[in-house]
């Protein structure tokens, strides 16, 4: 399927590149529509891969890239739920959205996530998943979780491990701060920073250089630099479960649903 359009995304295979553009208003919360039309893309890598040197990720919507997890759905179905059902709901919504992940960070073609303002949760985990990093100067990074008593579910800890320092993780996680993108870049997140609005354009100018090499070659390359953590995800989808069953969290969710802040997922 080299062409699609959902409620919540969409995508376009164009020379060998492939943009996936998220629009899913107000601010690319993921929850089980957007994670639906993940998995279609997914699906659709295999097929896709023969004829793909590389693929885009960005957004179209003007607060960023993605505010993370759609917290005000989790809370909604989560409270019409018994403790048990609300635990088995929630593992079954992370194996999901880590199944699409771990298809997406594996792909043999090159992932480029091209990233403006905020990049917020399990938006900054879909970015992650990502070989690189172009983010405008004015994109923000955080794992803002620890708010709700939780911690990031979507595998970020464990790529971010993968790929940086623990002394920046600790920060990141433990503070709920968010990073600029010129940190970001200085610690070794962002590979490419551009000018305010020039993330796309030059994630474009990036793919077309990598649509010139073998594609063999990179994937060999890529598969060889970017092993996948699999049984530390496997972990964090048990941690964040247990963490999770507290009640403390459904009253943070709560709180979080009833804010009448503008935009209540910024740290």
């Amino acid at each position: 399927m080299k062409s699609f359009r959902g409620k919540t995304l969409c995508w376009e295979w164009r020379e060998g590149v492939i943009e996936l553009k998220l629009d899913h208003e107000p601010a690319n919360e993921i929850g089980l529509d957007m994670l639906a039309e993940l998995e279609r893309f997914a699906g659709a890598v295999e097929s896709l891969a023969p004829e793909t040197a590389a693929c885009i990720i960005h957004s179209e919507r003007k607060h960023g890239f993605s505010a993370g997890a759609d917290l005000r759905e989790l809370y909604n179905v989560a409270s019409e739920l018994s403790e048990k059902e609300r635990l088995a709901a929630v593992r079954a919504f992370l194996e999901r959205i880590h199944a699409v992940f771990n298809t997406i960070d594996a792909a043999p073609f090159t992932t480029i996530a091209a990233v403006h303002g905020i990049c917020f949760g399990g938006g900054f985990e879909l970015a992650l998943t990502c070989d690189i990093i172009v983010a405008d100067k004015m994109a923000r990074f955080a794992f803002p979780e620890l708010r709700l008593g939780l911690i990031p579910g979507f595998g970020g800890i464990p790529r971010l491990k993968r790929d940086l320092g623990n002394a920046f993780i600790r920060d990141l996680l433990l503070t709920g701060r968010s990073v600029n993108a010129a940190r970001a870049q200085t610690i070794g997140l962002v590979a490419q920073l551009a000018a305010e609005g020039e993330a796309l354009r030059l994630a474009r100018a990036t793919a077309a250089q990598i649509v010139k090499f073998d594609g063999n070659t990179r994937a060999v390359a890529k598969k060889f630099i970017k092993p996948i953590p699999r049984e530390e995800l496997r972990r964090e989808i048990d941690l964040f479960c247990e963490l999770f069953s507290r009640p403390t969290v459904m009253a943070a969710l709560k709180k979080f649903v009833e804010s009448t802040d503008a935009m209540p997922y910024l740290p």
